[in-house]
């Protein structure tokens, strides 16, 4: 009997002590990718774009349904932990593309739909976002735009989105066009106005499909813009700088490497600037969308360093040879990209009217790294690359995802590799980690010698490896815990549905920041819908051209530098996120400068926020009057550490009273013995 007992005891302790256990078991399990499903998102619907519909602050998915032209909202449900559909509508032509962002500048964010109009135009249309959620239906047309999508870009400098790119037919067909943002609610039957930009310097025609971006790449925090243009010898790029009122002047181009296919934008070697990743293929099957003989390639941006120190000297001999950690967002007109050079491929750039073209040397190659694929995803045989979705119609460019998804400061890069070149080859996402350089790292000299170099995930990324029908991969950060996810889009082919969100559940030792620049509207941070009670945060107006930089110490001591862009990419459905993500790796300290820019044309278009708090959340509201201030707020996210940090700070605290507490009865205790003592004490003296 009594050992039935005992035994029945101790089967019901372990639900005593969860009955009382304060904490939920996590959702999440194990150090490595995991996947998440489909997170309620419909089989049929393709993720077009990413935004904050909601202004919660968490991401939400526009989709596109199987027929290309039924748009939904899937709003976050951080309860819950999955998307939820929120409303849905057709849209009455074919949608090709979606551009998340707050046109009205009312601080709810709108969608501009490009759709299939005729074979040689694209069509634009506004949904204009409401306060109570959802879209005005009666959408706001504007002027067609050519076969080039165009890009969103504050052009004037207002912190309005306008639009960059071509009008089709006539006279004017490839000439550069601005879609100038002339909303006004009262007059809401209107939204751009075509106009000619301010340029100086030769106009191209804009390639289609294209990598045009708004990306600062002369390092001032100001966004510039990245063209990519045809002839009849193949692709090349224009660099135009912005000179805010002045307008922009062409001040680089080159032609772009044989095969060229798309460029994606980060600072690959974490120096403070903007680099390019370029992927290029030898062919490209129209069928499969596959490229063979392909090649990644790092095209780096030459331009003043970072200091040693804050004590170091930046000039020398009258000329500036690197940059202070309060100077990062200072211009290098000397910027450059050597993309190969060679007799066959030179740079030029522009001053004023001399045009100077560079044939580049064997000593300056380091500033161009191509890396063939095979070299890198060395586990299949004959590796190919994935650069178009043929599954779209037309069919999407896929570019590499870069992100980094270890915390590091270093992006990582996300891309589809395939077995072969067939319909039926495998098509797998893979994740590589870039790395320093070393022996038998890919993208790095035999002897170790370079920048970075790449390896592939292959432990704890098995969820990843067991896909073979990718069609699509971007990366995310659900829920917002600090850590960037992946989501792969599928043809279903394994049965497996089309859509898989994948968890990143890697532990690093290493500190994040999040950050996002709003657009000016309601200056406040609270926004008040006209003619009602309804208020609402600003927070999703998906901002294209902000620049980050940062300096930062790790542990050693080190001070490095690096830039983020913002949203620099939307077209073809690109999907980035709204806020830019950057890894700050090992430190025990504050962010020592952290300087964010926007398309203001003021004479100071950026901020230094100085002592920014690691594993935080910095939104950012330029002003949209000249003399008005910047607003900055900063938000924390408690992690599953601060309940135990929490615990251990109050178990601690309870066995430090309780030593002191004993300590104390022990003390009174010697004090009444010895007061004893005193009082049988005979004094003899006194006798």
């Amino acid at each position: 009997m009594l050992t039935a007992l005992l035994l029945l005891t101790l089967s019901l302790a372990p639900l005593r002590t969860g009955a009382i256990w304060p904490f939920p078991p996590k959702r999440f399990s194990g150090n490595s990718l995991l996947g998440a499903g489909a997170m309620g998102v419909d089989s049929n619907d393709r993720v077009i774009a990413y935004g904050d519909f909601n202004g919660d602050q968490f991401l939400d998915l526009l989709t596109v349904g199987h027929d290309q032209q039924t748009l939904a909202v899937y709003i976050w449900d951080h309860d819950d932990y999955t998307f939820v559909k929120s409303n849905s509508f057709r849209h009455p032509q074919k949608v090709l593309n979606v551009v998340p962002g707050d046109f009205t500048q009312d601080g709810k964010l709108d969608i501009l739909v490009m759709a299939q109009a005729r074979s040689s135009q694209v069509s634009l249309q506004m949904y204009a976002g409401l306060p109570q959620g959802g879209f005005d239906l009666n959408a706001v047309s504007a002027p067609a735009s050519a076969q080039a999508q165009p890009i969103p870009m504050d052009m004037n400098g207002n912190l309005k989105i306008d639009l960059f790119g071509t009008v089709p037919g006539g006279s004017s067909d490839g000439e550069f066009k601005v879609w100038q943002n002339v909303w006004n609610a009262s007059q809401p039957s209107t939204i751009f106005n075509l106009v000619d930009p301010k340029l100086n310097g030769a106009q191209c025609q804009l390639s289609n499909p294209h990598s045009n971006a708004a990306v600062d790449l002369n390092g001032d925090c100001l966004a510039d813009l990245f063209l990519v243009c045809d002839d009849k010898d193949g692709q090349y790029y224009q660099i135009w700088v912005n000179n805010k009122d002045s307008g922009f002047s062409l001040s680089a181009l080159g032609r772009l490497p044989k095969g060229f296919q798309t460029v994606s934008f980060g600072d690959i070697d974490r120096d403070g600037t903007i680099d390019m990743l370029i992927v290029t293929c030898e062919s490209v099957s129209s069928s499969t969308g596959i490229g063979s003989g392909c090649a990644i390639s790092v095209a780096y941006n030459r331009q003043l360093p970072l200091c040693a120190s804050a004590a170091a000297p930046s000039m020398k001999n009258g000329k500036k040879i690197c940059r202070s950690p309060q100077d990062l967002c200072q211009a290098d007109p000397q910027f450059q990209f050597n993309l190969r050079g060679g007799d066959d491929n030179p740079v030029c750039s522009f001053a004023r009217d001399l045009v100077l073209c560079i044939q580049f040397t064997q000593a300056v190659f380091q500033d161009f790294v191509r890396t063939p694929i095979s070299s890198i995803f060395t586990s299949l045989q004959s590796p190919a690359l994935l650069v178009f979705d043929t599954t779209a119609n037309p069919p999407l460019p896929l570019p590499i995802k870069l992100g980094d998804a270890n915390h590091d400061g270093f992006p990582d890069m996300l891309a589809i590799v395939t077995s072969g070149i067939s319909y039926s080859s495998d098509k797998t996402p893979i994740l590589a980690f870039s790395m320093a350089c070393g022996k038998s790292v890919a993208g790095c000299a035999a002897d170790g010698g370079g920048r970075r170099g790449w390896k592939v995930l292959k432990k704890g990324g098995e969820v990843l490896s067991d896909i073979k029908d990718a069609k699509g991969v971007a990366f995310l950060d659900m829920d917002e815990d600090g850590t960037l996810d992946v989501m792969v889009q599928r043809s279903g082919l394994q049965g497996e549905g089309s859509i898989l969100f994948v968890q990143n559940n890697f532990y690093f030792d290493a500190f994040f920041l999040k950050a996002i620049v709003l657009n000016g509207a309601c200056g406040s941070g609270l926004c008040t819908a006209p003619n009602t009670s309804i208020k609402y945060h600003p927070f999703g107006v998906s901002y294209s051209g902000a620049t980050y930089k940062y300096t930062v110490l790790d542990t050693n001591g080190r001070r490095s530098a690096a830039a983020v862009a913002q949203l620099p990419q939307t077209s073809y459905q690109t999907l980035l996120t709204p806020y830019s993500y950057f890894g700050l790796g090992r430190t025990n300290n504050y962010i020592e400068n952290l300087f964010v820019g926007s398309t203001l044309h003021t004479a100071e278009h950026f901020i230094n926020m100085e002592g920014v708090v690691p594993n935080s959340k910095v939104v950012i509201i330029p002003p949209v009057e000249r003399d008005g201030f910047w607003r900055k707020e900063l938000y924390l996210r408690p992690g599953e550490w601060i309940i135990w940090v929490t615990v251990t700070v109050v178990a601690a605290t309870i066995v430090l009273a309780i030593i002191v507490f004993v300590l104390h009865l022990s003390e009174k205790r010697e004090d009444e013995l010895e007061r004893r003592r005193a009082s049988h004490h005979i004094n003899f003296d006194a006798l």
